[in-house]
């Protein structure tokens, strides 16, 4: 088992790791997430006694690796793959390896087997392509038959079969008991491989829980509807139907509704009762890196500055009146059109307007721009109104 506590690590002015405790426990695939610049790789070289801590420590079963008895047969890690001698060929930089930490040569060629390089364990490390490379950086931690396994980015440059056999091999040594510790960017890859993460910003610990876990918390699902084509008033009979119910209702580029605040049988049973035919009604599940970038959206350090995250969280709502004799509930929100982002965490599920979207420039340019011959509405917030809604009587 791996456990920081306190872990922290400063270079001059910079802190690039800041006050972490986690527990990285065997038995299972813990990936290792966070953006550019969040201290992971840092943290990793803290593990395995490539850099001090400023304060705090790091132990791996109980002991700091400095401290392990012959570390290479409890400890295995793939930090960097360029780190080879590249005169030396791939057998002869494992077998020095091993010599190294007693472990015997025939260990040198099972490993070279278990990563296919077997065909090739007499080149030159310096003629390797980057997958190659990363092979024999996963043949070196895997020398000793560690208990305790580190992997940074193991699937880069790896083609699709070899993405496939990294995830099942950490699977399966994960299943042995081995404690397996993974950082990627990869996203869909962690999704597939990891059970648990932990996931850091700016070097402080953001998240430190199950896979699923983490995609509940930081996701907003919806359900996504569609009426048929040949019942043009069908949108909109149907989202007057669901927003009288209490749904939040939003149309997509594509002519789809996104519901969210109701559940797919209820969905259907108001779509049902209104007469209104549907050609498409399924659940959305937001995916890892949806929730990832959630999650993350505040501790990105290098951003592009037409980078459009930032606009992404500003509220830009389009409200329309309620209708005549309707209970107060959750008044239908119409964009004009454009693409409307899932709620994020907090907001109570009001959604966002992408920056840049048909419907946003036009609610700005209405807003901009008020009718002034009528002053009680020179100043008030652009509305939309759809074709089945009817205005509130005046009085």
């Amino acid at each position: 088992m791996i456990e920081a506590v306190g872990l922290t690590k400063r270079f001059g002015a910079k802190t690039a790791v800041d006050d972490l405790s986690f527990q990285v426990k065997p038995g299972h695939v813990t990936g290792f997430l966070g953006p550019n610049g969040s201290g992971k790789s840092t943290t990793m070289r803290m593990i395995v006694g490539l850099d001090r801590p400023t304060a705090g420590q790091v132990t791996i079963n109980g002991l700091p690796f400095r401290e392990l008895p012959n570390a290479q047969r409890h400890v295995g890690a793939l930090l960097d793959a360029k780190a080879v001698h590249g005169g030396r060929r791939a057998r002869t930089h494992l077998l020095s390896i091993a010599q190294l930490s007693g472990i015997p040569e025939k260990r040198v060629d099972e490993v070279l087997g278990v990563v296919g390089l077997q065909d090739v364990a007499r080149q030159r490390a310096k003629g390797f392509s980057l997958g190659m490379g990363q092979r024999l950086g996963i043949a070196t931690a895997l020398l000793g038959d560690p208990q305790v396994l580190l992997f940074d980015e193991p699937v880069n440059g790896l083609d699709p079969e070899g993405i496939l056999w990294v995830r099942n091999l950490m699977r399966r040594l994960a299943s042995e008991g081995r404690t397996v510790f993974v950082s990627s960017h990869l996203m869909s890859e962690m999704a597939l491989t990891a059970d648990h993460l932990i996931v850091i910003g700016r070097g402080r610990l953001l998240a430190d829980m199950s896979t699923q876990d983490f995609i509940t918390h930081n996701s907003a699902g919806f359900a996504r509807v569609r009426t048929a084509d040949t019942d043009p008033a069908g949108w909109d009979t149907l989202g007057s139907v669901l927003a009288r119910a209490g749904g939040r209702v939003l149309r997509e580029p594509d002519g789809a509704l996104r519901v969210t605040g109701l559940e797919l049988p209820r969905i259907s049973d108001l779509a049902h009762t209104a007469g209104v035919r549907l050609w498409e009604l399924s659940p959305h599940r937001a995916s890892l890196e949806e929730a990832y970038m959630r999650m993350t959206q505040s501790s990105v350090e290098f951003t592009s500055t037409e980078d459009p995250r930032a606009e992404l969280w500003e509220p830009e709502p389009l409200t329309v009146p309620k209708w005549e004799d309707e209970e107060p509930a959750e008044a239908l929100q119409v964009p004009q059109s454009g693409f409307f982002a899932p709620p994020p965490p907090g907001s109570a599920g009001q959604p966002f307007l992408m920056p840049g979207s048909p419907g946003q420039l036009a609610a700005r340019e209405a807003a901009d721009s008020p009718d002034t011959s009528h002053p009680d509405t020179a100043h008030s917030p652009a509305t939309v109104r759809t074709p089945a809604q009817k205005p509130e009587d005046s009085r």
